[in-house]
């Protein structure tokens, strides 16, 4: 075994009076082991000289060290920190062993804890509210909790939300129930029923404020009392920072009136720039081809071309995403990318729907938008599909033209289900007689519509076949309430959920996971056109569903820009 090579400068020599000295804190394992090797050529010269330390202090003297210069000095003493603790003449290795040491955490925020008032609103709309702020408190006025009592009985919404935050606060009293010692006034950890995210407390209103409001305000209105208990708190914490969070504008603005700081609840929005939206298209940059031609692999299959690309533009990509490069005076390129695997990714050209040979159920494409979202439509692998865009587009055109071909062509799909939000415009009109599929009847217009359109297609039959054909085609689809999805499974199902923008993100979710196998789910909205109260672009159902599925290898998003319905309808949908 060969010796290991000499040390390359003089160690520090230990005196026999460091040996009396307290042990130091046994450091980590790197740490451990660099004072190992360090130590190595020292052992090895006591062992020569019998532990006599001094007889080695005689033999290799201490190496004088020269004092740096004064600006060097300083920089010195400000990078490290002296120890004045430590013996004279401490080994140098001491302060290397301490600057190993882990690091101290940093905390997440500094300062005290906000403390969050929320509105009966802001339950009634997420019951997860509560465990929503982080690691800030949350405080909860009498007048809210009686207010979730008046609204827990019903079917609706509303209803099952408050329900839902009744249960989470009983869990929360219940978990600390037990405690003989509990004090109110203490607060109760939220994280106790299992929300780790929730590092904040849960405070309750067990005494009266004593609430000065301005005379015009009427004392007895449950939005003023939470303004009066707002202030109060500011009073009773004033080094603190007391926040109202409510969904009512006119609250919000009532509290700002009168010096209180007033939030929306903004954990509910998916994103806060619905132009940051993800629209399922990338343009290719014009020097495409010159970057990745000298590494693209190419090979044709089923009819269609596949190109394997590699470089700095594969990050910048997602599964089902549609890319194109539109060059004057060459053929453009209509792709959509299949596979990504490491730092390589496979675009595969698309069927051309444009042209009439490939036309489905009688309807071409008339834009590049919609030849893409025929392809996601009548791709059998993409199990949901999510169409945004403006008025007039051809959402629910394509979509139906791309069922009924599925359906009584390929026979691929059982039945073809037609589900959407039944939220008026304007005033409601009242009760509408008969049974499910006749009270749906005047909210899918839209739907006998294009059934007209897509029956003038067929010119080659007489009127008595057309006639026989609507039959058919109105026996393959089933119109359904939305009311009545619970517990229900579609199996080999062809289903369209229409007016999407409209729904929930707990709506939108519990009709998705209504799918069994076979079944296709395609969602179709205007997010310009919201009708749902406390409902807006960034949280909407939508939304939530485009930002959560991008990127699954068996879904796929597209946002149409153009409308195809008519110049009037176009020119309305920029001008109004």
């Amino acid at each position: 075994m060969p010796l290991p090579k000499p040390p390359g400068r003089p160690g520090d020599m230990l005196r026999a009076a460091d040996f009396d000295s307290p042990p130091a804190p046994k450091p980590d394992r790197p740490a451990a082991r660099s004072r190992r090797v360090a130590d190595a050529p020292m052992d090895a010269a006591l062992e020569e000289h019998g532990g006599d330390v001094a007889a080695l202090e005689k033999e290799v003297p201490r190496p004088v060290t020269t004092p740096p210069p004064a600006a060097d000095a300083a920089a010195v003493d400000a990078a490290a920190p002296v120890d004045t603790t430590a013996p004279v003449g401490a080994p140098v290795r001491s302060a290397q062993r301490a600057a190993l040491q882990p690091r101290p955490r940093k905390p997440r925020a500094s300062g005290p804890a906000k403390l969050f008032v929320l509105d009966t609103n802001v339950l009634m709309h997420d019951p997860s509210s509560l465990f929503r702020f982080d690691e800030h408190d949350v405080f909860l006025p009498m007048i809210t909790l009686e207010e979730l009592d008046n609204h827990k009985k019903g079917m609706s919404e509303v209803a099952r939300n408050a329900r839902q935050v009744s249960r989470e606060l009983d869990a929360l009293v219940a978990a600390v129930g037990r405690d003989a010692t509990f004090d109110p006034d203490a607060g109760i950890e939220l994280a106790r029923t299992g929300h780790r995210e929730a590092l904040g407390k849960l405070y309750f209103q067990t005494t009266h404020f004593d609430v000065k409001l301005p005379p015009g305000l009427p004392q007895g209105k449950a939005d003023n009392q939470i303004l009066g208990v707002v202030q109060s708190l500011r009073e009773r914490h004033a080094g603190r920072e007391i926040v109202l969070v409510s969904k009512d504008i006119n609250m919000r603005v009532k509290a700002r009136a009168l010096g209180l700081p007033a939030e929306d609840y903004q954990n509910d929005k998916t994103l806060d720039d619905v132009d940051l939206l993800y629209t399922g298209v990338l343009p290719l940059p014009a020097d495409f081809w010159n970057r990745h031609g000298k590494t693209m692999e190419s090979w044709q299959q089923g009819g269609l071309t596949f190109y394997r690309i590699a470089g700095p533009l594969v990050p910048a990509l997602l599964i089902n995403q549609f890319v194109y490069l539109e060059t004057p005076g060459s053929a453009p390129l209509y792709a959509r990318v299949s596979e990504i695997t490491g730092k390589t990714a496979v675009l595969k050209t698309l069927r051309d729907y444009t042209h009439g040979k490939n036309a489905v159920w009688g309807v071409t494409a008339r834009n590049r938008e919609q030849n893409f979202a025929l392809n996601l439509l009548m791709d059998p692998d993409c199990d949901f599909v999510t169409l945004a865009g403006t008025a007039g587009s051809g959402k629910t055109l394509m979509t139906l033209a791309a069922g009924l071909a599925q359906v009584l062509d390929d026979r691929r799909y059982g039945e073809i289900i037609v589900t959407r939000v039944t939220v008026p415009v304007g005033e409601d009109i009242g009760f509408l007689p008969g049974d499910e599929q006749e009270k749906m009847g005047p909210w899918m217009g839209a739907l006998d519509d294009n059934l007209e359109v897509l029956a003038r297609t067929d010119t080659s039959a007489g009127e008595w076949g057309r006639a026989a054909t609507n039959d058919l085609v109105r026996a393959k689809i089933k119109v359904k309430s939305l009311n009545f999805m619970r517990g229900r499974t579609f199996l080999n199902k062809y289903v369209i959920i229409d007016e999407a923008q409209n729904l929930t993100p707990k709506q939108m979710k519990t009709l998705i996971t209504r799918a069994g196998p076979g079944t296709k789910i395609v969602c179709l909205g205007n997010l310009a056109q919201i009708d749902t109260p406390y409902l807006t672009e960034g949280s909407s159902g939508l939304t939530f569903a485009v930002d959560r599925f991008k990127g699954w290898p068996h879904s796929g998003h597209l946002t149409l820009a153009r409308g195809e319905r008519s110049r009037l309808a176009d020119f309305a949908s920029e001008v109004l």
